[in-house]
């Protein structure tokens, strides 16, 4: 067995057209610097097996036949470790040559996956799945802190029956030593090579086009970080963090390549959580200079969501409380018009944000914090705060949290939207943490908790898209349309007054909740 940890960037296809573009690149002077061997060109076809209803993927298990010029080798690999983020990706890995192109049902025998492995060739169930076939430019590289590694640019194609997708890619996988030259290597070759991050491996990718999945597949969701039995507190916040930049990067290609707005709204989730995260992280130059990257991200995740939010939530019950007022109904039709356009200005907006070199530099930088030794910190106070018992960091956090978020909820009933927009930040950040550390205690207790939390924060939500309506339309051509205008402001009232008695109920189920970090 071998734990294969390796940085992943998609290349531009069109980057390697033309013979001996591959060589080409191998020329950087960022890849020159580190090189330590003769480059190897080889092509790899490689056939991917599964059962008809894909048991292996559904375990997070890969198998692979893969001809490397003259040789066969078996390839079985186990679902993602901890760490996996920001084009890093980490597996095990179990691997063993060949005679000739027939699975080793001995070898499978000896991973941890065998009952499901073996079981599955025992009934013949193995089918083949997609195959890939690349050409592989290969050069072994050493890093000053003797890491070495070998880098590897892949050009050509996956295919799944009759559907193909393009391989044109960069891996810089690790023979020893640690991923943090990998992250530095990376962003020297941002600077002037048209990459971005590679969140989906060629497995993942060809899984997907066998489903006609599309390249990008799904939205990707907040997952819950494992963070074992009360790790230290660094430990966790980098998990914490991985967990973070796999959300943002996995969502990169569905946003620049689909209209649904989903993949806005779950990258913009996993910002909001990567921010909540950075910000418990002790302060350096680095991390701070993360977190303004990432407000900037933010900011255009944000205005594109607010759109989205606006024309398929806010407007409709406003359209439909019009009913048969003819000048309202007309002046609405102009505004969904309008609104249409500054949707689509914003979604290219956050498109060409998430396209630029500098949403990937952003990603590799919060890797390379990631995989930095203390976080780069080397002050006694702040090694003493990393080295406390994530448990113990965690009971005082979410605790000054919860006292907070008490004492603005005590009377949301009859609060200012000042007052309510307050709160509701409060119960996001209390949120963001009680789900950080919620591993590491009880689950029933926490999920009650974080039901309670949840409503509180949706209803406060609610009422404050019911005030800040007005903001959004004030820029619009129009805006000052009578009818429109009136319209909204008594929508708006009525939301208002039907909220109050839902926030007053919710408020006090958030006080009768039970405290799940402070019970033993």
């Amino acid at each position: 067995m071998a734990t294969e940890v390796e940085l992943k960037l998609s290349l531009d296809p069109r980057a390697l057209k033309g013979d001996g573009a591959a060589a080409r690149f191998a020329q950087h002077p960022a890849i020159a610097h580190v090189k330590s061997g003769r480059a190897r060109t080889t092509r790899l076809v490689s056939t991917y097996y599964d059962t008809p209803d894909l048991r292996l993927a559904r375990h997070g298990i890969v198998l692979r036949l893969r001809r490397d010029g003259t040789r066969w080798l078996q390839t079985v690999k186990g679902p993602p470790l901890s760490g996996t983020s920001a084009g890093l990706h980490a597996r095990s890995e179990f691997e063993c040559g060949l005679t000739h192109p027939s699975f080793d049902a001995a070898h499978l025998a000896t991973t941890p996956w065998h009952r499901v492995l073996t079981k599955a060739l025992r009934k013949k169930l193995l089918v083949p799945q997609f195959t890939t076939d690349f050409v592989r430019h290969a050069i072994p590289v050493t890093f000053p802190n003797g890491t070495r590694a070998e880098l590897a640019i892949d050009s050509g194609a996956i295919r799944a029956g009759r559907r193909t997708a393009r391989i044109s890619e960069i891996e810089i996988e690790i023979v020893s030593g640690d991923p943090l030259p990998l992250f530095r290597l990376a962003q020297l070759l941002t600077v002037d090579l048209p990459v971005t991050i590679g969140s989906a491996n060629k497995a993942e990718r060809g899984f997907a086009l066998a489903r006609d999945a599309g390249d990008a597949g799904e939205p990707v969701h907040a997952s819950t970080a494992e963070l074992g039995t009360d790790p230290a507190a660094e430990e966790a916040l980098r998990t914490i963090a991985q967990g973070c930049l796999a959300q943002i990067a996995g969502n990169a290609a569905g946003l620049v390549a689909d209209t649904d707005p989903e993949w806005v709204h779950q990258m913009r989730i996993g910002t909001r959580r990567l921010r909540s995260c950075l910000g418990l992280v002790p302060r350096t130059p680095a991390r701070d200079a993360l977190i303004a990257e990432v407000k900037w991200l933010a900011q255009a995740l944000g205005n594109a969501r607010d759109w989205d939010v606006f024309a398929t939530e806010t407007l409709p019950p406003v359209v439909a409380a019009v009913g048969t007022d003819a000048a309202a109904a007309a002046s609405f039709a102009r505004l969904r018009r309008r609104v249409s356009v500054r949707r689509v200005r914003a979604r290219a907006d956050v498109r060409d944000a998430v396209r630029s070199p500098r949403f990937t530099q952003l990603l590799l930088a919060c890797g390379a914090l990631c995989a930095t030794h203390h976080f780069g910190r080397s002050d006694h106070e702040a090694l003493r705060a990393l080295a406390t018992p994530a448990r113990e960091f965690a009971e005082q956090l979410i605790g000054r949290r919860h006292h907070r978020l008490a004492g603005r909820a005590a009377d949301l009933e009859h609060a200012s939207p000042g007052e309510r927009h307050r709160a509701r930040i409060a119960a996001k950040k209390l949120r963001y943490a009680a789900e950080f550390f919620a591993p590491l205690f009880p689950a029933k207790r926490a999920r009650t908790y974080l039901d309670a939390l949840s409503a509180l924060q949706d209803v406060l939500g609610h009422a404050n898209d019911a005030e800040t309506v007005h903001h959004l339309v004030e820029g619009l051509p129009g805006a000052r349309d009578v009818a429109m205008a009136g319209a909204i402001r008594g929508w708006a009232a009525a939301s208002a007054a039907t909220l109050a008695k839902e926030i007053a109920h919710v408020a006090g189920r958030f006080a009768r909740s039970r405290r799940f970090w402070a019970d033993r």
